[in-house]
């Protein structure tokens, strides 16, 4: 009986951990579309400081993105039934959501039904989220990016 109560107990203890940076994780995903919404570009210092494996909805090719340098004419979205999965507490996550939107890339042509499931792959870098790969796979009705994958 007493191994069973440490058990609840220390369980009581780790599920409030896990509870943290899953939240810190959703607000993070929320945060950061709401910055490009604003600025019209994806936050600074918000990928790895190895940059971060993709693969873009518009298709292609793996691309080592290590900048958040594309810029919008137009952006305006949402991340939809967000859920992380903490790999190690603190040190580890992926967030997966459906985002939706209306964009237009500078350079490229409007998108005004962008749907995709998103996977984010994100790590603490001195105290800090940063996303370290994702994968964007547009839905059935919907549209990837404009862009076009040439890496």
């Amino acid at each position: 009986m007493k191994k069973i109560i440490s058990v609840f107990l220390v369980l009581g203890l780790i599920a409030p951990a896990f509870a943290d940076t899953r939240e810190e994780i959703k607000n993070l995903v929320v945060q950061d579309l709401a910055y490009l919404q604003k600025n019209l570009k994806g936050p600074p210092e918000q990928l790895s400081s190895k940059g971060s494996l993709e693969f873009w909805s518009s298709g292609g090719l793996l691309v080592d993105n290590r900048s958040t340098e594309e810029r919008f004419e137009t952006f305006t979205g949402t991340a939809k039934h967000i859920e992380v999965v903490v790999l190690v507490e603190g040190e580890a996550a992926v967030a997966q959501f459906y985002q939706e939107a209306v964009m237009k890339p500078v350079n490229s042509g409007l998108v005004s039904n962008y749907r995709a499931r998103v996977t984010q792959v994100f790590v603490n870098e001195d105290g800090r989220w940063k996303i370290a790969a994702a994968h964007y796979s547009p839905l059935v009705g919907g549209a990837g990016t404009s862009q076009v994958v040439v890496k």
